[in-house]
């Protein structure tokens, strides 16, 4: 039987990091809540978006997969209490480095992120 750590964890490598490497709007809408909301730091400036406004942003812009940059996903760490949950990542893309802190809720059957909490440590 898989743990629901295993199960955040697989989603994080197949929705979060796959779908921000190749702009893949499917997988992004598969790991996050529709209401979800993104705060936290770009290159020293506050950043707060609704997820309604960070998935158009992905979908105007190039993929790292078709840039041909470099990309990284690193899951540091996954807390799980009942139906909440909170990942430690780090995403490397483009000239960013993000620490990033999401939240997760189990709705339906189902791992969500609530929230994206992230700072650019440039």
């Amino acid at each position: 039987m898989k743990t629901q750590e295993s199960i955040i964890s697989q989603l994080l490598e197949k929705d979060y990091f796959q779908g921000i490497y190749e702009g893949d709007l499917d997988a992004m809408n598969r790991i996050f809540y529709p209401n979800a909301l993104l705060f936290g730091d770009v290159k020293g400036q506050p950043y707060a978006k609704t997820y309604e406004q960070y998935i158009d942003a992905v979908k105007s812009r190039q993929s790292p997969k078709d840039s041909g940059k470099p990309f990284k996903g690193e899951i540091l760490n996954i807390k799980v209490v009942n139906s909440i949950a909170v990942a430690e990542v780090r995403v490397k893309m483009f000239e960013f480095h993000y620490h990033e802190f999401l939240s997760f809720h189990k709705i339906n059957d189902n791992w969500v992120i609530v929230t994206k909490m992230m700072s650019d440590q440039n």
